[in-house]
């Protein structure tokens, strides 16, 4: 999820943990209280000074530590602490006792909001790198981050219930559930056409896409190789965008209902890629220095196979990022040849670019 998505989350959570106005109740007043779960639902994401360390310290700590619910507790202590001593949440009866729970309860929902991405999150960190994601929602919904903003807009109208914010919360759960339903749907669809078609499969899964909680990137992967198609789960005929129609529409045009899917196939070290050149293609691919991206990647398929002013260069894509209609595709990854070996490099429209850090 976006940072700012995270905020009104950990902001309306909040105000549900908040008492009512109380002239004679001493504790943390309803804003104090939203102001602190945001805050909480924030902190985890200031895990990006990691890039000011190096690109590669960011790619294998981001949703690392700040994730994780082993520190939660110890991260909920710091941050109360913290807000204790600002002078605007100061008050007579207030210490950092008054805003642990919330402030947990804030880390806590950030981490769920990462959780239904399928980027991978590391919530056993530090004893496990391993990354978990549910893969119900795209990571910018904009519907989402809509209901929450109405949950906070209802809760400055009716100031003295906690209503509105649990109707927020309950209202996006229900949303969340729809993405869930939409994704058990793709992955049927792929079921059923690994069947028909004879396909061996070692995997079925569903990538979210944006526009609507109904556009999946169905993916059957045979060992070898992935086969997709981009699909809309409820859709019965064709939607057709122009390039003067809104974004969403262009967007959700590129999902061709079931029945019209159009089934591709990616394969991890390339379909042209034989003898000595196949070989090193894989041999990049289990190479040592290669082994962040490996960790990283779902969905790996080989992106391009070229040359530097050292030699030979290849690398790898994830079919996580290949949304149709964006221009551009991040996280592309390789070694290229060095005077000292192999160089672990990002392919950029710029050409072949050296990352930072080990």
């Amino acid at each position: 999820m976006d940072t700012l998505t995270h905020a009104l989350s950990g902001a309306l959570l909040g105000r549900l943990i908040a008492r009512p106005p109380d002239p004679a109740h001493r504790g943390p007043k309803p804003w104090q209280m939203v102001v602190a779960g945001a805050a909480a639902a924030t902190f985890p994401d200031l895990d990006f000074v990691l890039g000011y360390v190096s690109e590669l310290t960011y790619l294998r700590g981001h949703r690392g530590v700040t994730h994780s619910i082993v520190l939660l507790p110890l991260w909920g202590l710091l941050i109360a602490w913290l807000l204790a001593r600002v002078p605007k949440m100061r008050a007579p009866g207030i210490d950092w006792r008054s805003f642990y729970a919330v402030v947990c309860a804030g880390i806590g929902i950030h981490i769920l909001g990462d959780l239904i991405t399928q980027f991978g999150t590391m919530i056993l960190a530090p004893f496990s790198d391993r990354r978990f994601g549910w893969g119900t929602t795209f990571i910018i919904d904009l519907p989402l981050t809509g209901l929450l903003i109405a949950g906070l807009a209802a809760s400055a109208l009716w100031r003295r219930s906690r209503a509105p914010a649990a109707f927020g919360l309950v209202a996006v759960c229900a949303w969340i559930g729809v993405g869930a339903v939409g994704k058990s749907e793709a992955i049927d669809a792929a079921r059923r056409h690994a069947a028909e078609q004879g396909i061996a499969a070692v995997a079925i899964d569903a990538i979210p896409r944006p526009a609507s909680p109904f556009n999946w990137t169905a993916v059957i992967d045979d060992g070898e190789r992935f086969h997709i198609a981009h699909i809309n789960t409820r859709r019965t005929e064709t939607l057709e965008a122009g390039p003067d129609d809104n974004l969403i529409r262009r967007f959700s045009s590129h999902y061709r209902p079931v029945a019209m899917a159009q089934w591709q196939v990616r394969e991890r070290f390339g379909n042209g890629g034989q003898g000595e050149l196949r070989e090193q293609v894989r041999a990049v691919w289990s190479a040592p220095d290669f082994a962040v991206f490996r960790w990283f990647a779902m969905f790996p398929v080989l992106d391009s196979v070229g040359g530097s002013a050292d030699g030979a260069c290849v690398s790898f894509r994830d079919l996580r990022f290949e949304t149709p209609g964006r221009d551009s595709l991040p996280f592309r990854y390789g070694l290229c040849e060095s005077g000292s070996g192999w160089a672990l490099v990002e392919r950029t429209l710029a050409g072949w670019r050296r990352l930072s850090g080990r």
